[in-house]
């Protein structure tokens, strides 16, 4: 019989390892037989000097060597990271994506406008650090790794579960929908929530064991 694969959780932008969805997860994976959940830290190299270029190098060093696989779960940017890992490395089996931040660097610019500008004039943007809810800062070299690295949609052919909000006034839904439409490979299961999907922690985490059978083995 075949190791079952490792599970990794991605975290979204500003926030970290010990999100509450990915505590959420290791926390459910712990009570099943399997794989422990390993939560990555994708600050790298360094929160103000994200790049996703970066992230999916942690990634694929997480899997580990040549005979090795892993299914990967992410949300927003960390569903991103994911999804772009997936179409570069096949050890990569399926996919969890919750409300993955496809075409990020399109939609920032233009939802930011001149705000852009100023980041690209000046170099920084402040945001907030979710991890310790104090202001922090991000180069604008993080949005020209984005432009080379995230050029259009992910070529994803693994199995994929993808979990967006209707109301996500973050990463619109639409562009899930987009990205599912015409992929008998990837199932969206659209919910009555936000960006966060917090709310929906249980139905996710049910979803996801069903979808992981294959891989995992049943629910006990």
């Amino acid at each position: 019989m075949e190791p079952r694969p490792h599970l990794l959780y991605c975290h979204g932008f500003a926030s970290g390892p010990s999100s509450t969805k990915g505590r959420a997860f290791a926390a459910h994976f712990a009570t099943r037989e399997g794989p422990a959940l390993e939560r990555l830290d994708l600050r790298v190299p360094s929160l103000p000097h994200l790049r996703l270029s970066a992230m999916i190098d942690v990634v694929r060093t997480a899997i580990g060597g040549p005979a090795d696989r892993a299914i990967v779960i992410g949300s927003s940017l960390g569903g991103l990271t994911a999804a772009r890992t997936a179409e570069r490395d096949p050890r990569v089996l399926a996919l969890v994506l919750m409300a993955p931040a496809f075409q990020i660097a399109t939609r920032w610019k233009d939802q930011l406008g001149p705000a852009w500008d100023a980041w690209e004039e000046t170099g920084w943007r402040d945001i907030v650090d979710h991890t310790t809810g104090q202001p922090a800062r991000v180069d604008f070299d993080f949005m020209r790794d984005l432009q080379a690295v995230d050029v259009g949609f992910p070529d994803v052919r693994v199995p994929t579960l993808i979990f967006h909000g209707r109301n996500d006034d973050a990463v619109p839904i639409d562009h899930a929908r987009r990205f599912a439409t015409g992929k008998p490979h990837v199932q969206l299961i659209e919910l009555d929530d936000g960006h966060e999907l917090v709310a929906s922690l249980p139905v996710i985490l049910a979803e996801t064991t069903r979808f992981l059978a294959p891989w995992l083995g049943p629910p006990a």
